[in-house]
């Protein structure tokens, strides 16, 4: 609830810029990627102001976004190869506790460690 809210709060005000933001900036304007022929460009393309603005921030969130995720792949794997080993000790606890609980030995391959015993002598006569 306070998530929708906040997410209204937030959505709200930049709504009523953007809508503003095009309402002012409807003239067109003309893009050319041709540098070296000002008067007959190669490919110009013409669209209002506002439409190239978002354009422009879009194109900057999508190439910041994807920065970002690239940036932490090294903890994603981290994370995967951690969950991996839990799943994998899960395992191994629950393999132990039901030989236990059976009065077995352990599976093969499982690997557990038997220390000694500490045994109390008789008393001395």
């Amino acid at each position: 609830m306070i998530r929708k809210a906040i997410l209204f709060i937030i959505l709200l005000p930049l709504a009523i810029i953007f809508v503003s933001l095009a309402v002012a900036n409807r003239q067109t304007v003309a893009i050319s990627l041709d540098p070296f022929d000002q008067g007959q460009p190669a490919f110009v393309l013409t669209l209002p102001l506002f439409a190239l603005l978002f354009a422009v921030v879009i194109a900057g969130v999508l190439i910041g976004g994807i920065a970002a995720w690239m940036r932490q792949g090294k903890w994603r794997r981290a994370a995967r190869l951690a969950q991996g080993e839990a799943r994998e000790l899960r395992l191994e606890l629950d393999n132990l506790r039901r030989s236990s609980s059976a009065g077995q030995q352990p599976r093969e391959g499982v690997r557990v460690d038997y220390a000694p015993r500490l045994t109390i002598p008789p008393p001395a006569a």
